[in-house]
């Protein structure tokens, strides 16, 4: 077979990396593909519906610290939105002050980071033996995990089993009860399963047991999902109020959380709020709360932005089976 000369390019001829390279690039489309008007119409209004989920998130959150920062007259006229009206920072001097306040506080600190790292502990021990489809029993396992998410023993047999335990007015009676969220070590369970068997073989033969290769192998293997669990446990014990509510008899072993429900029920507040004159007290109660709410809310939020890159992906690669 010939080929026409004059069909060649010169360039293409005297250097065949570049011919090579030219055949190799994608040709460019003549012509654009067109979003179809169904296409455009569900784009505006999935815009629209997201904007309004992010509203009316933020908004109340927004009109919180606007109160927090207000003057009591305007909060008590409700003419506080989302803007401060009487800038006002003598609430959140007045909580500081509150060494009640600083010691829940500390409380809730210790607890959070206490328990979470217990439930991270257990629940990827358990998890990483139920991913073992050659585990023995295993199914069995998986349905005692599961039946406790539907059932439980009720609340006063568990009050009376903490008590007898002897775990009242301690931490254990906080960190212990809710060790593993059944829906976490689902997850963790799930994303083991997909990791490659072939990478712990392989480390088997090397000599690594069965610890050296949870330790070493899998865990550096699963940084995302070990910080969306982190996340899930810490954000659930700093939240949790009830536990720490039924088991703590002592003002000084309750967590921050336990304090802003009593304030909010109007049971205690500020030690200092006498110092407010009566005729303001009414008035000061609507920012001590506000104000107490933020200080609450505040470190999760200055943590979340950190760990956030890591929660689609954690949550996804042990969701998804291709």
């Amino acid at each position: 077979m010939t080929v026409d000369s004059s069909t060649v390019d010169p360039e293409t001829a005297a250097d065949p990396d570049r011919a090579t390279q030219k055949l190799a690039r994608p040709r460019k489309r003549r012509r654009g593909i067109k979003d179809t008007r169904g296409y455009r119409v569900f784009q505006v209004v999935n815009a629209i519906v997201l904007t309004g989920v992010v509203v009316v998130t933020l908004y109340p959150f927004l009109n919180i610290v606007a109160r927090s920062l207000s003057d009591e007259a305007y909060i008590i006229a409700g003419e506080v939105t989302l803007l401060p009206r009487g800038f006002n920072t003598d609430t959140y001097a007045l909580v500081m002050r509150d060494s009640l306040f600083w010691t829940n506080y500390r409380n809730t600190v210790v607890y959070t980071v206490v328990a979470t790292l217990i439930a991270m502990v257990m629940t990827t021990c358990f998890a990483y033996v139920l991913s073992k489809k050659h585990l023995k029993g295993r199914t069995a396992l998986i349905g005692v995990a599961v039946f406790t998410m539907f059932f439980n023993g009720g609340l006063i047999p568990n009050y009376v089993l903490i008590s007898s335990l002897g775990m009242k007015n301690t931490i254990w009676a906080i960190v212990l009860p809710n060790a593993i969220s059944v829906f976490n070590l689902l997850v963790m369970k799930a994303f083991f399963e997909s990791l490659p068997v072939d990478l712990e073989e392989a480390a088997a033969v090397d000599g690594l047991n069965t610890y050296g290769i949870l330790l070493r192998i899998v865990l550096p293997l699963s940084k995302a999902v070990i910080a969306t669990m982190i996340l899930f446990y810490a954000v659930s014990f700093w939240n949790s109020w009830f536990s720490a509510f039924l088991y703590m008899d002592r003002q000084d072993l309750l967590p921050v959380t336990v304090y802003l429900r009593n304030l909010i029920a109007g049971a205690v507040g500020a030690e200092n709020v006498g110092a407010i004159n009566e005729a303001n007290e009414v008035q000061a109660e609507a920012t001590l709360k506000s104000v107490t709410i933020v200080l609450t809310t505040l470190p999760i939020l200055l943590v979340y932005p950190f760990v956030q890159r890591y929660f689609v992906s954690g949550v996804m690669l042990g969701a998804v089976k291709g």
